[in-house]
């Protein structure tokens, strides 16, 4: 495993960085293999930076379409709480937290209440909307929508499409108490 997270992520560019500067040079154009090695160095660190901060380039304009995705409408302002998110091979999970409009968490929690599938907090499922499907990969797409003794939840669970690929589940939890939206996903 670390061999190929050695491949992947130095040797390649390594790699593509010499071809970048001796293939143009062995052909006599010694100051084209000097530009475009610089180009290439450039583009890969942006790259690595971009991988590195990916929290950092997160706005608000994101956590609105995350949140819209999912049936949601945001009307008010809004601001952004808290954001992170993790990722290994295979593996992503990202989570924020809105504070919102007491108008618009009141157009969520009427969404989930009036939704066909919504359970009461006296009935809540305990079990999730991955255990309802025997094909992860290709099954179909599940929406819950529940309340806990603490907040309101929509759970959307989608296959991947491709055999080995990780499905997509997503929570939005609406605090009961705090005018506050938590979204997370996992891939």
């Amino acid at each position: 495993m670390l061999s190929l997270l050695f491949l992947v992520f130095i040797a390649t560019p390594l790699v593509l960085g010499c071809l970048c500067y001796f293939v143009p040079k062995m052909l006599g154009c010694p100051k084209t293999a000097r530009y475009l090695t610089i180009g290439y160095g450039l583009l890969v660190t942006a790259a690595g930076f971009f991988i590195a901060f990916e929290d950092m380039f997160f706005t608000k304009a994101s956590a609105r379409e995350l949140i819209e995705e999912q049936g949601f409408k945001l009307e008010d302002e809004f601001k952004l709480l808290r954001n992170e998110s993790m990722s290994g091979i295979g593996d992503y999970y990202h989570t924020f937290t809105l504070q919102i409009s007491d108008n618009d968490k009141q157009a969520a929690i009427l969404l989930i209440k009036s939704s066909d599938n919504y359970k009461p907090a006296t009935s809540y499922p305990d079990d999730l909307p991955y255990h309802q499907t025997t094909d992860r990969y290709f099954g179909k797409k599940i929406i819950r929508n529940y309340e806990t003794s603490e907040s309101y939840v929509r759970e959307y669970f989608e296959p991947s499409g491709r055999k080995g690929y990780a499905p997509t589940f997503r929570q939005i939890f609406i605090h009961k108490i705090k005018n506050e939206v938590e979204f997370q996903e996992t891939d």
